[in-house]
């Protein structure tokens, strides 16, 4: 089950997070933090970051992100409280 987000409103939520919050959540996940930029939308493969299962379609309010793991953003989630 894939989880529908806008491009927009998954950067605001990592534009929310606190410094330090993407090592952190690399580190309680054990996964690159490349691995965690790229999920939220940077384009970095070759220092070790993975995809991330994020899908991308062109659209508005930035397009539509399509998540096969929620994971990394219920960790970001999390650290917000919301």
């Amino acid at each position: 089950m894939t989880y529908t987000i806008t491009f927009n409103e998954l950067r605001k939520i990592k534009d929310m997070l606190p410094h330090g919050s993407m090592q952190r959540i690399a580190e309680e996940l054990n996964i690159s933090i490349d691995t965690v930029r790229n999920y939220f939308g940077a384009d970095n493969y070759e220092e070790g970051g993975s995809s991330a299962g994020i899908h991308l379609e062109q659209g508005p309010d930035g397009g539509i992100v399509k998540l096969d793991d929620t994971t990394i953003l219920e960790k970001a989630k999390a650290i917000l409280n919301v």
